[in-house]
């Protein structure tokens, strides 16, 4: 199947490959499977595919000079994972971006997986171990 790759910084694609190197080998019970062109910024489970692309631009409503900028825009927080919520521009199902974290993470899933949450449940762990929090939210979410 065919994903783009995003084209992150040296720093950014860094951190994407320690996260490549963590994914799991499923994903809501649905195996991973090969996406072209093979990038470790890019992977893929199940069919349809939900699609994980590491390194990807801020989505324009957190970008307050964006006039879609949305401060208040939906979220969720799963196993100490923040995403921001949004409906898929294909019209199948959610695209989730990672808030919070130095590197942007996107997860588009197909509402043939709904509730289309449950796919983060899985990708918690990977994420949260190899994409490190955003130093501005470390004091916000230390409890210690």
């Amino acid at each position: 199947m065919e994903v783009a790759a995003p084209e992150p910084s040296a720093e950014a694609a860094e951190v994407c490959r320690s996260l490549a190197d963590a994914l799991p080998p499923e994903v809501e019970g649905r195996e991973r499977r090969d996406v072209e062109p093979a990038s470790p910024h890019t992977a893929a489970w199940g069919d349809p595919a939900i699609v994980l692309r590491c390194g990807v631009p801020d989505p324009a409503v957190l970008d307050p000079l964006d006039p879609a900028y949305d401060p208040f825009a939906d979220a969720l927080a799963v196993n100490d994972v923040s995403w921001l919520i949004e409906p898929d521009a294909g019209g199948d199902g959610y695209r989730f971006t990672t808030t919070e974290r130095t590197v942007r993470v996107e997860v588009r899933v197909p509402s043939a997986y709904a509730p289309e949450t449950g796919v983060l449940v899985d990708l918690a762990e990977a994420v949260a171990g190899a994409v490190p929090l955003d130093p501005l939210w470390k004091g916000h979410t230390d409890h210690g």
